[in-house]
């Protein structure tokens, strides 16, 4: 007996090992730690960022099975499914500690793992009874009365167990984490009641069938195969279901966020709209200066000619005024871009933000004006949201041409905790979600591909760049 309550023994611990780096596997993708420095998605690129991530998150797994191991070697029994229960709230409260955000998403991720934990768990047994009955039952071992070789059985049935279960669970996290694409943003309430309720059929389901077998296995003493092939089968309907329901989630979040793009899309239309009727209007104005520089021009020939010269500085001050207030002070050789920079910088003044622009437009370059009226709009957008720190707060803008790239750099000061997507690299808001910050720095990527180019971020002394590069033809 002693040699089979040492395989028992380390059959569970291999067991807790297994489920604990699953359970890591699982939870890594969503986790993005508070401790990780601002910057480490631009100082070291978004591959190396991962390594660092994957360090923070490493203490998922290693916390998860030691818990596990603590309440297996409790000196008072304890029903496993109630041990795992315990160990997955442990893991819930330690998860929501390292990542303080998206809580409602960690509800779910827990009760996926611990309904498919079980149900894959079920499936293995099953397949384990009847290959150790099978072996038990063969001429070979029926001969045998050596202790030693029934205890290899069921050490090498043990084994097959431990690679069914975790082949199972490494397929189903593997589908979990294909189908489950918006990893950075979090579940409302009624759509986290609508996704757990498949693991809490599942769940319920592995109770009942799993005391039904022990009840039929007492009362026969053998195991019905029959029954064993549709408890399979329902273990496998509800591994889908649970998978349906994310999918079908994903696709309605995947829509809204659709028709929110399509809807700021369409605000930046009207705007590009009202701009370009400013331009009119701008049009409008200067011709009507032109209509009237001969009159200007012969008055202070008039006041010169008569030695006014007091009356003549005056005259040409208010002149330079009217062509200031008619035509601005930002001229970026195109006039819609002047129109949106105009646009701007009086938003930014109104708001005590500095804002200094050396913006020119890439004349003869190929490059739509209105694909760079939705970039400056964008980008100006949020920096006038976004601008802040321990100094005067400020916004600068520059654009130049290097070999034929076209570069465009926003800067802007800053201050907080900036955090990153993962998977995407772009920033995430506070709410924890892209949001329209997210929507529209990933607008300007989409126009900047068009272009065959893209954008780059930096954080660091206070101040957030954004770069935008567009290849020339």
């Amino acid at each position: 007996m002693l040699g089979y309550n040492v395989i028992y023994d380390i059959l569970q611990i291999m067991e807790a090992f297994i489920r604990a780096y699953c359970f890591y596997r699982l939870v890594k993708p969503f986790i993005i730690s508070e401790v990780m420095p601002d910057s480490m998605y631009i100082q070291e690129g978004i591959e190396g960022a991962a390594v660092k991530k994957k360090k923070y998150v490493m203490c998922v797994g290693v916390v998860y099975f030691l818990t596990m191991l603590v309440l297996y070697t409790i000196p008072f029994y304890m029903n496993a499914y109630v041990a795992y229960e315990i160990g997955s709230l442990v893991m819930f409260l330690f998860i929501c500690w390292i990542d303080r955000r998206n809580y409602r998403q960690k509800a779910f991720l827990v009760m996926v793992f611990f309904a498919l934990n079980w149900i894959f768990s079920a499936m293995a047994e099953i397949l384990y009874d009847h290959l150790y009955a099978f072996a038990e039952k063969t001429d070979y071992m029926q001969k045998q009365l050596d202790e030693p070789l029934w205890i290899a059985l069921y050490a090498l049935v043990c084994v097959f167990y431990l690679t069914l279960e975790f082949a199972f669970m490494s397929l189903g996290i593997w589908q979990v984490l294909k189908v489950y694409r918006n990893k950075s943003a979090d579940i409302p309430n009624k759509e986290l009641v609508m996704m757990i309720f498949p693991s809490l059929t599942g769940i319920m389901s592995y109770q009942i069938i799993y005391n039904y077998r022990r009840l039929n296995f007492v009362e026969n003493g053998e195991l019905r195969k029959a029954d064993d092939i549709l408890i399979m089968l329902l273990h496998v309907a509800s591994v889908i279901s649970i998978i349906v329901v994310i999918v079908l989630y994903q696709d309605i979040k995947a829509k809204k966020e659709e028709e929110l793009q399509n809807e700021m899309l369409l605000t930046q239309l009207e705007s590009i709209r009202r701009h370009i009727g400013q331009v009119e209007n701008l049009y409008q104005d200067i011709r009507s200066m032109k209509h009237d520089m001969a009159n200007h021009i012969l008055t202070l020939e008039r006041l010169y000619t008569e030695n006014e010269t007091k009356a003549a500085e005056d005259y040409v001050k208010d002149m330079k005024a009217a062509i200031i207030e008619v035509v601005g002070e930002v001229h970026s050789g195109n006039p819609v871009t002047d129109v949106i920079l105009r646009e701007w910088k009086s938003e930014a003044e109104k708001k005590k933000i500095r804002f200094q622009c050396d913006f020119h437009y890439p004349e003869g370059s190929g490059i739509n004006a209105f694909d760079v009226s939705v970039m400056l709009n964008n980008a100006l957008q949020n920096a006038v949201e976004n601008a802040g720190g321990s100094g005067t707060p400020y916004i600068s803008i520059l654009s130049y041409r290097k070999n034929n790239a076209y570069m465009i750099e926003i800067r802007n000061s800053f201050a907080g905790n900036q955090q990153w997507d993962a998977e995407s690299g772009l920033p995430i808001t506070s709410k924890g979600k892209t949001d329209s910050h997210g929507y529209g720095l990933n607008n300007i990527r989409k126009i900047a591909g068009k272009y065959f180019g893209d954008i780059d971020f930096a954080l660091k002394n206070e101040e957030f760049i954004l770069s935008i590069m567009l290849m020339l033809e």
